[in-house]
């Protein structure tokens, strides 16, 4: 019996870094069925990858443990690397097991121009097809599928958990963000609730839960269900899979949305869609301020606007039509 060619995937961080990696472990097992993929991450970053049926083998990255994963990695002899991250310590470990390894291209020259000088040498071409291009080796082909995000059923959401006003369909609302320049002001966001005005699930972390609040306090409990902090991030993905449609900033939860093929409103801040991290194969919106001078400040975010001003957020136009909800699924 022949010896399976074993792939060893890298990507660290972040949510939504990886689940954009997630047509590159598909359509490398589809198309090379005896494969054996294997994929190295940071160990909070496992929720991700343990269901996905793509994926032999997950090794997960602690604090102190490196030095040992890496010997154990080197045990494995593996015949290739995809390198999706790019960085010091993933050149650290190509060199260590010495397999053949393929690197996507991160582009960082040109954000950097773009960023600094405003001037555009982007390729318009997305980060998943850029991911993708690392297996033209292998005559992988893209297959058209999109995103993928597997949610165990333990954390499933059902509708009946949700009060009565939200259980039919509602409206999903990612309002977390990295960084402060990637979320809008809190006031900016109860005018877009109140334009919305179908019942709206708020999402995020616990550090969104007080901007949550703050909206659900001005619009009322039979609009507004503030879920900021108290669902985990799979939970999370079980309601965006559930809503009608889904509004978010530049964040992890506006992949998933994509992955489960709802309509996006994606809001723009300090990043720009031209960096290739838009919403892949689906129906999206772009809801940003195009042509001010100071946007793209940074291919990230800032924990305040460089200028003061937060023109790139509190100018959006929030002049567009809200489709009626069609049924949650």
């Amino acid at each position: 019996m022949n010896k399976p060619v074993k792939f060893l995937i890298l990507r660290f961080s972040s949510i939504g870094d990886i689940v954009l990696t997630t047509p590159v472990v598909r359509c490398l097992k589809k198309q090379m069925p005896e494969a054996e993929i294997h994929y190295f991450t940071k160990s909070k970053f496992e929720f991700l990858l343990r269901d996905n049926p793509y994926i032999d083998k997950v090794w997960l990255l602690e604090k102190g443990n490196a030095k040992e994963l890496l010997a154990l990695l080197k045990e494995e002899k593996f015949d290739y690397i995809i390198d999706l991250h790019r960085n010091i310590r993933t050149l650290r470990i190509k060199w260590t097991l010495g397999a053949p390894a393929f690197s996507f291209e991160k582009l960082n020259v040109q954000k950097w121009l773009m960023t600094q000088f405003k001037i555009n040498y982007l390729p318009p071409v997305h980060i998943v097809d850029r991911c993708l291009d690392t297996l033209k080796t292998f005559d992988i082909q893209n297959d058209g599928e999109g995103l993928d995000y597997f949610i165990p059923y333990k954390d499933q959401v059902e509708p009946e958990s949700l009060p009565e006003t939200h259980r039919k369909s509602y409206v999903a609302y990612a309002i977390g963000g990295q960084h402060f320049t990637k979320k809008m002001p809190a006031p900016r966001m109860i005018e877009l609730c109140r334009k919305i005005s179908h019942p709206v699930i708020l999402l995020g972390g616990p550090e969104d839960f007080e901007a949550g609040e703050e909206i659900r306090n001005a619009l009322g409990d039979a609009q507004i269900l503030n879920a900021c902090g108290k669902y985990n991030f799979n939970q999370s993905a079980s309601l965006v899979q559930k809503a009608s449609i889904v509004f978010t900033h530049d964040t992890g939860l506006m992949h998933v949305a994509a992955a489960f093929r709802k309509k996006v409103y994606s809001i723009w801040g300090n990043t720009i869609p031209e960096f290739g991290m838009y919403p892949y194969r689906t129906a999206f919106e772009k809801l940003e301020v195009k042509g001010l001078g100071c946007r793209p400040c940074s291919k990230i975010g800032y924990s305040k606007c460089p200028k003061g001003h937060f023109k790139c957020m509190n100018d959006i136009s929030f002049d567009f039509p809200i489709p009626e909800l069609p049924q949650s699924n």
